[in-house]
């Protein structure tokens, strides 16, 4: 089994809970491959930098000088951080991009409705299987950031769910895949304020009526989106959950039906 996680949400902002959560990474049995953001890093390297974050519905918009940004955190500063880490705990890690061995192809988001800048979408199609299974063959655990290429020389920024999602279907094509979203919630929950309200299942139909509901709402939507899709797209497992509870069968399980 190929477990693809992602990190996200405030555990990257975090250094003593990122170490917790990677120490677990680490040990979890067989073929791995770690997906992160680090969203909230990029917010404070900006704004240090007198540049100010420019966000539409929760979303970033990236302008050339934040792509710059947001290429340095992403690709360098957190992306290293988590190779050195993992090194520490035996996991012998490959710091990696989009770009690089073409595994992530990317396309520009159209200008219409609304022009993000160099934001880019992917396809799960265009992921390169025959990397990644070349990776953890030989043994290696890649860690993907979330910054991907357009082919032309260009670099873009896409959502770290998404890059997840469509690394964990490539990766179903070399062997079964589980695919783990990790955050400091415990789950889709319907109350946010209360960890006893995870709901343990959610399947495509159940989630229109979450979202029609406002249970689910936010960052929490795209998340389940990518989830959904990498379920009927042949990965075996689809779960999020807790940080902590990596290696524990809890938090809400997708699927399709």
């Amino acid at each position: 089994m190929i477990n693809v996680v992602k990190i996200g949400g405030n555990v990257i902002d975090d250094p003593e809970a990122l170490e917790r959560f990677l120490k677990k990474f680490s040990s979890l049995k067989g073929e791995k491959i770690l997906v992160h953001g680090g969203g909230k890093e990029a917010t404070r390297m900006s704004e240090g930098m007198g540049i100010k974050a420019n966000m539409i519905d929760g979303r970033r918009v990236t302008d050339r000088q934040t792509l710059d940004i947001v290429t340095m955190v992403y690709a360098g500063l957190i992306n290293k951080r988590i190779v050195a880490m993992l090194q520490k705990y035996g996991c012998n890690a490959v710091g990696l991009s989009g770009a690089d061995g073409n595994v992530i192809p990317a396309v520009r988001r159209s200008a219409v409705p609304v022009d993000y800048g160099h934001v880019g979408d992917i396809s799960d199609a265009d992921v390169s299987d025959r990397f990644i299974g070349d990776l953890v063959g030989r043994g290696y655990v890649p860690v993907f950031c979330a910054i991907c290429h357009d082919c032309q020389g260009g670099l873009l920024n896409c959502n770290a769910d998404s890059v997840a999602g469509a690394v964990a279907v490539g990766a179903s094509r070399v062997g079964p895949s589980r695919l783990i979203y990790c955050f400091e919630k415990p789950g889709v929950m319907t109350d946010v304020e209360d960890e006893n309200s995870v709901i343990p299942l959610v399947t495509a139909e159940s989630f229109k009526m979450l979202k029609d509901s406002g249970v689910v709402a936010k960052g929490m939507i795209p998340k389940i989106h990518n989830a959904l899709l990498a379920a009927s797209k042949g990965v075996t497992e689809v779960r999020i959950c807790k940080a902590e509870d990596l290696c524990e069968e809890s938090g809400t399980i997708v699927r399709m039906e």
